[in-house]
């Protein structure tokens, strides 16, 4: 018998679509038209013909026989049970939950006791030179470990766990109901062992049957040169084993480096400042300066002035994950006397004297006032 629903036009889809087109069709018709989106009752009629289009053209058997001009329903024995509204006996509900939670229902059958563990992270507190080049350190960690008892399956010794006489290790039960759509069946978690498919009739009693334990390890860590202040080092595979003897997760170290009374760091390099007397910053001299590496000495060349910066190349902190060092970076101040003994002031008045400086002109920069003119002319200004 001749079926008069043009099923492909329906879901919008050539007579050639293939199987995943005729899918996506339908997710994105159910999406919009079905009750509990649309309450609309207008639509319900139009969501019962996407329904059984649907169940027409993704089945292969129903379809050829569309395609043939027969009706697809004939063989199954329930002749318009799609129009009836109701989903037919090889309907496949998950592709209804698809169009709604995108990808498929939940996954079907037992889940496994066994978790990942969590992530840890602990603060370690390194001085700069430890930074700098690299340091092995010994860790105490509280952590969870694999049960001794039960090698992480939760039973006593001597047992295991046992086949759920609810759901039959399924791990699921199902239910049928019954709405104007027709009947269907839902499935959850199995509350006679909680979705797992087996139950513990006799936990461990060392660790409750949750298959770890906690204790406290030391673990030896290398940490690599160049690390700074608020680096973070992951450690795969050492942090708390999961519940039911599952992989461990991972450990991350948080790197906190202390002040240093004579450096500041900035990236890979060093900054200090040191003071020099002003005969010292006009002759020139040569200063014993430390570093990460020991003292080392700094030319200080002849007219040298407060603030200038000079650079010790390669006496910075090592690069992380590379090659090469940073730079120390010597900030140079220079100390004008506040008292003089009479025989320097008269030296340096001599010297003036010399230089024609015994009464020197002041001077602005192009650009530049005076604090007196700037507040004449704001004045002059109003």
């Amino acid at each position: 018998m001749p079926v008069a629903n043009d099923y492909y036009g329906i879901l919008g889809v050539r007579r050639d679509a293939d199987a995943d087109e005729i899918k996506k069709a339908y997710r994105r018709l159910a999406r919009e038209l079905h009750p509990d989106v649309n309450p609309d009752p207008a639509l319900q009629e139009r969501f019962k013909e996407v329904t059984q289009a649907y169940e027409v053209l993704s089945d292969p058997e129903k379809r050829q026989m569309y395609d043939l001009g027969a009706d697809p329903f004939a063989r199954a024995g329930a002749p318009g049970a799609g129009g009836a509204g109701g989903f037919g006996a090889g309907f496949p509900f998950s592709d209804l939950m698809d169009a709604f939670f995108g990808g498929g229902a939940a996954q079907r059958g037992p889940r496994s006791r066994a978790r990942r563990g969590r992530n840890a992270t602990i603060r370690v507190d390194l001085d700069l030179s430890e930074c700098a080049f690299g340091t092995t350190r010994d860790l105490v960690v509280d952590t969870a470990v694999v049960c001794p008892t039960c090698s992480g399956e939760g039973t006593a010794p001597g047992t295991h766990p046992v086949t759920c006489d609810v759901c039959n290790g399924r791990g699921e039960v199902s239910q049928v109901t019954r709405s104007f759509i027709g009947q269907m069946m839902t499935s959850r978690p199995c509350p006679g062992c909680g979705g797992f498919g087996t139950v513990i009739r006799k936990p461990c009693p060392e660790c409750d049957a949750d298959g770890r334990v906690r204790t406290r390890r030391t673990i030896k860590v290398r940490i690599p040169a160049g690390v700074e202040d608020g680096t973070h080092i992951q450690l795969a595979g050492e942090g708390e084993v999961g519940p039911g003897g599952g992989p461990p997760g991972d450990l991350f170290l948080e790197i906190v480096q202390r002040p240093h009374a004579i450096f500041e760091r900035q990236g890979d390099d060093l900054h200090c400042t040191v003071t020099i007397p002003m005969v010292a910053a006009a002759l020139g001299a040569t200063l014993q300066v430390e570093t990460l590496d020991g003292p080392a000495e700094l030319d200080i060349r002849p007219g040298t002035q407060s603030g200038q910066a000079i650079s010790l190349y390669g006496q910075g902190t090592a690069r992380l994950n590379s090659s090469g060092r940073g730079d120390l970076v010597v900030h140079v101040t220079v100390e004008t006397p506040t008292k003089l003994e009479p025989e320097q002031e008269e030296l340096l008045r001599q010297l003036a004297k010399l230089r024609g400086e015994e009464a020197p002109p002041g001077k602005f920069a192009p650009g530049q006032q005076g604090f007196f003119s700037r507040l004449r002319d704001a004045f002059n200004s109003r």
